[in-house]
């Protein structure tokens, strides 16, 4: 799936196998398609001619200039490109069918828009797309004051393709599931999704493409800003949906996690292989190089930062930039030196904590750099990042008064504020700083008993990060785990979806460290997770009309699978009888936002029957979408025989290879499936590592992840470093110390906090050791 190849799909009507031709040239591979000096600053224009046979539509990065017919061969040439970078090229050649649109001619010249399949449906599976990517270009050529550069744009499903997407100039290609989905059967996720997506590639039709990074260890120029726009774009677009507070659950929570392992790496991270390039395509690169760009955006003001961002892109239009030139023309913009503030962001690995004391009236906050094992070294410690602060108190009475941005750019520094321990006060207000945040437990108790009775102080965003935060520095040992169960506990109440998403993400992750421990305490866990959620989802319900909105589908669909899954009775003998009406012929059985749900419940409950359900869904779907989700439950099963089935998928031929780490996931959620996992790759390691090759860097590190990380002791550390002493693991080697970090750091995490956790447990009446 790389460079010039071919891929494979079924005729949804003859089902015949056939075949269409595609490109994927980023990072390093438009030199396996034609001899060229491959490198992202060696820009050039190309003229692309391709003869093939008649009956196939052949498209490439700019329009048709001529084409011509001798016999049963057809001969395109395509206009001449832009001055752009070699990763960047692409061409598809197969039998596709195309709706179009053409977008308004105000902000820029009036252009074709198509959305390409081999697949059936596209009237309806490529109308969501289609409209949003018409509106989207629209959008960013008045956003940025430049209009889209080329006379059209293609988006081009492509049935085997290793990434979500490629921003290919003038012709971006997508993973099936990224871009075609449909109204009527498609989930709110799979919408939201597919939205981001859209904007996301679309975004880097600008950044990228337009304006490129000088060389690949400016990636972040790139995808920070895509990943930045797509959300800023949905936004725009849907309101309603509060994309901006999934942002804190995802990807800054994301960057959050990845950034904390002392294997991470900077933003701006030097590369000296292909093997080094794929790896960077990371949550550093994306999810923190987002996050500090939104931490920028909010410090100086979203109209000053987009007028130094159309400064940027009109200076270095057709060319390469650094990070340098980008913080100069925010400087320019802003009057502020942003290369002074931003410099320990971008070439330093890892963020602070902040430690917050309270000594009469004053507030004592210390910057530390944070580790998500919790030992750090003085040699870990060297950074004093620029944090700008937003800091928010409320009096007694009720008054609330929000500060302007403070900046902590030394160790300590020091905030005045009267009554201090009478009153509240909220550091990281809106959390749109890459910090986590360490109240002292008095204070972390007075924010919790306030909860959702003020909004106005503790917003949405505020209550996600004191959950998030509370709950990694419980993980690290910065403060005790019974902190953050007892934080969520009074938290039993609330009623924003994201601050439940986010609520059962810690708990899964505690679930996750205490995976090989006792089954009696194990059984409390699930029994404190239940409790927790079954009202609420009986309070939701799990019905959908018309009027349910995009976050109350996600919301009822969210808590409805957690519930399941943590043993409610009524939830699961629900959801089997939803897939057995299902297969009897049902179509309105299921609801598409419960499918994912459903089919995993009803495996992880369920035998060998419901097994061969969902499995027979896989083969047989009638969407891409509704076949990837039957896939990623089969893992879910406890039951052995079932277990080695689902593994020997992934070294089948009924699997694609972009697919083969779907099974996995299941697996990697119970402690049988994860000593299965580690069990196969030791036996199969060799048929693995041929089967996935190293320039799909990617897919190799995903796959070792979920065969590794699963474990929770030092010993699985050592026993992992001994298998791999030996192997080539150039391609994956950033992932597996990745892996190894979080496992350390659960070791850890159990260590220190079991007794702690035991007896919380114990007091609540959990868990019963007489």
């Amino acid at each position: 799936m790389c460079g010039f190849y071919r891929s494979s799909y079924q005729d949804n009507k003859t089902r015949e196998i056939k075949w269409l031709a595609c490109t994927q040239m980023e990072a390093t591979d438009c030199r396996r398609a034609f001899p060229c000096w491959d490198e992202p600053a060696l820009k050039a224009t190309f003229d692309i001619e391709i003869t093939a046979d008649v009956r196939y539509t052949i498209l490439s990065n700019m329009d048709i200039l001529r084409e011509s017919i001798i016999d049963d061969k057809r001969t395109v040439l395509f206009s001449r490109t832009p001055l752009m970078s070699t990763y960047l090229l692409a061409w598809v050649i197969g039998e596709l069918d195309y709706i179009e649109m053409f977008t308004s001619g105000i902000n820029m010249p009036k252009i074709p828009v198509r959305v390409y399949s081999p697949l059936s449906n596209l009237s309806q599976d490529g109308r969501f797309s289609l409209e949003l990517a018409v509106k989207t270009l629209d959008f960013f050529s008045k956003t940025f004051g430049i209009p889209y550069s080329l006379p059209k744009l293609d988006m081009v499903a492509i049935p085997d393709f290793s990434a979500g997407a490629m921003e290919n100039w003038g012709i971006v290609t997508y993973r099936v599931v990224d871009l075609l989905f449909n109204e009527k059967t498609g989930s709110a996720a799979t919408k939201q999704r597919v939205a981001e997506v859209v904007q996301h590639e679309l975004a880097h039709q600008w950044f990228g493409d337009l304006v490129t990074m000088d060389f690949w260890d400016g990636l972040w120029l790139n995808e920070g800003f895509a990943t930045w726009m797509s959300w800023f774009s949905c936004n725009t677009f849907y309101p309603e949906w509060k994309v901006w507070q999934t942002y804190i659950t995802g990807s800054l929570q994301n960057a959050l996690r990845f950034d904390g392992f002392r294997s991470s790496h900077p933003i701006q991270v030097l590369v000296k292989s292909a093997e080094e390039i794929n790896q960077i395509f990371d949550a550093i690169s994306y999810s923190k190089g987002s996050s500090v760009i939104r931490m920028l955006s909010k410090y100086l003001g979203e109209d000053v930062f987009l007028a130094g961002i159309r400064q940027y892109l009109k200076d270095h239009s057709y060319g390469n930039a650094t990070t340098d030139d980008l913080w100069k023309a925010l400087s320019d913009e802003s009057g502020k030196d942003i290369l002074k503030f931003m410099k320990c962001w971008t070439e330093n690995v890892g963020y602070p904590v902040l430690t917050v004391s309270e000594n009469d009236d004053t507030l004592i906050v210390r910057q530390n750099r944070f580790l998500a094992s919790g030992d750090v070294r003085p040699e870990d410690d060297t950074t004093i990042y620029w944090v700008p602060l937003m800091f928010k108190t409320m009096s007694l009475d009720g008054k609330i008064t929000t500060d302007s941005y403070l900046i902590l750019d030394k160790r300590e520094f020091q905030i005045p504020i009267s009554n201090i321990k009478k009153g509240f006060y909220k550091i990281n207000t809106g959390h749109s700083g890459i910090y986590r945040t360490l109240y002292c437990s008095k204070q972390l108790q007075r924010l919790g008993s306030i909860s959702t009775s003020n909004p106005e102080f503790l917003t949405v965003e505020d209550r996600v990060g004191l959950v998030a935060d509370t709950g990694s520095l419980a993980e690290s040992g910065y403060c005790r785990t019974s902190d953050l169960l007892a934080l969520i506990l009074g938290w039993h109440n609330e009623d924003s979806f994201v601050v439940w998403n986010e609520t059962i993400v810690r708990l899964e992750n505690l679930e996750a460290a205490f995976i090989f421990e006792s089954e009696q305490i194990k059984h409390a866990l699930g029994l404190f997770k239940k409790a927790l959620v079954s009202n609420k989802a009986r309070k939701l319900g799990w019905n959908f009309d018309a009027n349910s909105t995009h976050i109350e589908r996600q919301f009822k669909t969210l808590m409805f699978g957690t519930a399941g899954k943590a043993g409610d009775d009524e939830i699961i003998s629900t959801a089997k009888d939803m897939l057995y009406r299902y297969m009897d012929g049902d179509t309105t059985a299921i609801h598409s936002d419960l499918r994912a749900h459903v089919f995993g419940i009803s495996i992880q409950y369920g035998s060998e029957k419901e097994w061969n359900i969902v499995y027979s869904i896989y083969k047989n779907g009638t969407s891409s979408d509704e076949r990837n989700t039957a896939l990623k439950q089969l893992g879910l099963t406890r039951v052995p025989h079932l277990i080695s089935r689902t593994l020997n998928l992934i070294i089948s031929s009924e699997v694609k290879l972009q697919d083969i780490y779907m099974p996995l996931i299941g697996l990697k959620t119970h402690s049988e499936g994860i000593k299965a996992l580690w069990k196969f790759c030791n036996e199969n390691w060799d048929t693995i590592d041929n089967l996935v090759p190293s320039t799909v860097g990617s897919l190799k590190s995903t796959v070792v992840q979920l065969m590794v990380s699963g474990f929770t002791s030092i010993s699985s550390v050592h026993e992992i470093e001994s298998f791999f002493k030996d192997k080539k693991i150039q391609a994956f080697d950033k992932a597996l110390s990745q892996s190894l970090d979080a496992i350390r750091a659960k070791a850890s995490w159990v260590s220190r906090d079991y007794d702690n956790v035991k007896a919380w447990l114990e007091n609540n009446g959990y868990l019963n050791t007489t």
